[in-house]
């Protein structure tokens, strides 16, 4: 144990000064008991005791300026590694409820959307006319025979998942550094994202003019997923990554593209296999006057309608209008002695270069699928004072 500071007592004699020390060391606590006890006055010596407090070496040390030492990184003054790595979390947490949150929007409207495919029901259109219907009841609305809104209702859904089960997960693996389940979330939100592009590139090569709201919507919550799940990754780990999103990418492409050409060619096929007599198709409903009106404008501007005997959705189409009404139409029938071995289309159908059934033509514009009333109103340039003006 150090020596506690001591205290000096000085003689000085009343003839000469002579000082004489006498040392002893001192409590580390002083109490008015712990003190030597002197009687003041001249002693029998003729000394005169003063009492004069001293400082220790160590007193003075400590009272000399410490040198400064730079913190380290582990002092508790400097941020610790803990609570960067916290921050980190906290940032990932909110990033993966994020993910959960918008993969839960995409899963409800891809549930809505394969329920109207499931039901052959018409989609409800925020902008008016049958635009997403048409889109969402083409030949591109399915991938190997399945709805392509259900491949997108799993996405989400296991997107929402994932995005859940990661805002609480603490385990790493990998070489990245991440979890399984993020690798997994960033192959899964690749090929939602190049799905999303491959199906713009259809929309405006195959679908000039028209806007399905539903299908913009979902392109950006996935692209929205997609960069939020890649922004969890540093540049680094992005490199050992690309490769797995490159090939993800491929085989999306290669299998959207190996669909829609096996479908196209299948209908073609089996439409050559198959021997279908012509017959005629009967129109239950009744046409509103707006329908006639609309009827007689499309005649007078030289639209036409092209389709089949067989096709359900031509049949639908003239439905829209009404049995009066339809017979008004231009109607091109592609198949007019029926299907049998080697049978090619009408002249007119093929001059028209015709991609599916129903397939409009107006004003100059070659519109597949089937169309809203309201829709073909636009199209046309056919108001409803107009059908005032026709009987």
């Amino acid at each position: 144990m150090a020596a506690a500071p001591s205290t000096s007592f000085f003689s000085i004699s009343s003839s000469s000064l002579i000082f004489r020390r006498t040392p002893f060391l001192c409590p580390t606590s002083f109490s008015a008991s712990s003190l030597p006890q002197f009687k003041k006055g001249v002693s029998g010596l003729g000394h005169v005791l003063v009492q004069v407090n001293c400082v220790s070496e160590r007193s003075k040390q400590s009272a000399e300026p410490e040198p400064e030492v730079a913190p380290s990184p582990s002092s508790s003054d400097s941020p610790s590694s803990s609570s960067v790595v916290g921050a980190d979390e906290d940032v990932g947490v909110s990033a993966y409820k994020w993910i959960a949150a918008l993969g839960g929007i995409g899963f409800l409207e891809t549930a809505y959307l394969t329920y109207l495919k499931l039901t052959n029901s018409d989609a409800f259109c925020p902008t008016g006319g049958g635009s997403c219907t048409t889109i969402l009841t083409s030949d591109y609305s399915s991938v190997f025979g399945v709805p392509l809104p259900l491949f997108g209702m799993l996405a989400y859904g296991l997107v929402a998942s994932l995005g859940l089960q990661l805002s609480t997960e603490k385990k790493k693996t990998f070489d990245t550094g991440k979890s399984d389940g993020e690798i997994f979330l960033v192959g899964i939100t690749t090929s939602m994202a190049v799905a999303s592009a491959y199906f713009l590139y259809i929309l405006n090569t195959e679908f000039a003019g028209e806007m399905c709201l539903y299908c913009l919507a979902s392109a950006t919550l996935s692209f929205s997923l997609f960069f939020i799940t890649l922004k969890r990754f540093g540049l680094q780990e992005l490199q050992k990554i690309l490769g797995l999103q490159l090939f993800v990418a491929s085989l999306v492409v290669i299998a959207l593209t190996a669909s829609y050409n096996i479908a196209g060619s299948g209908s073609s096929s089996s439409m050559m296999e198959t021997e279908i007599p012509y017959f005629e198709t009967e129109i239950t409903k009744e046409s509103s006057p707006m329908a006639i009106a609309l009827a007689k404008h499309l005649h007078s501007i030289g639209a036409k309608l092209y389709g089949a005997f067989w096709c359900s959705h031509c049949l639908d189409q003239k439905e829209f209008f009404g049995r009066e009404a339809a017979k008004i139409l231009d109607y091109v029938e592609c198949f007019p002695d029926g299907v049998t071995k080697g049978t090619k289309m009408a002249q007119a159908c093929l001059d028209a270069k015709l991609e599916g059934f129903p397939t409009w033509e107006i004003n100059g514009q070659v519109l597949s699928g089937e169309k809203q009333l309201s829709e073909l109103a636009t199209l046309s340039g056919f108001k409803l004072g107009d059908k005032a003006e026709t009987k």
